[in-house]
């Protein structure tokens, strides 16, 4: 009987250990973990949006900076975004939620173009 207690106590312990092992190595994985959309930075600079074209997964956020020393906007062409005149270190995000292609440009000054691309 004193054999079968031990077979019995080791089978447990045995069990219990694989257990402990194969929770520990499966991560549970909760809609915290999950990633985040990419955020895009876009930089205005010297006359110019620097990436002048950015590719982003849909649900992406894209922050334009005024790094210059004028005001500058960044306008979307098909109206899908506008912001407002940003003064040197403002910022304007907007989040794309659909597949496409956005340009845009400065209202203040035409000739400054770029382009989001979403996929």
């Amino acid at each position: 009987m004193k054999n079968n207690n031990v077979w019995v106590a080791s089978f447990t312990a045995s069990v219990m250990i694989a257990i402990i092992l194969l929770v520990a190595g499966s991560p549970i994985v909760t809609a915290a973990d999950q990633p985040a959309a990419a955020n895009a930075a876009v930089n205005i600079d010297n006359f110019v949006f620097g990436p002048q074209t950015i590719t982003v997964p849909v649900g992406a956020t894209v922050t334009w900076t005024n790094k210059d020393d004028i005001p500058h906007t960044s306008v979307s062409t098909d109206g899908v975004f506008k912001s407002k005149v940003l003064d040197t270190d403002e910022k304007f995000s907007y989040t794309f939620t659909k597949a496409g292609t956005y340009p845009y440009y400065c209202t203040i000054h035409p000739k400054m173009t770029g382009k989001v691309v979403v996929q």
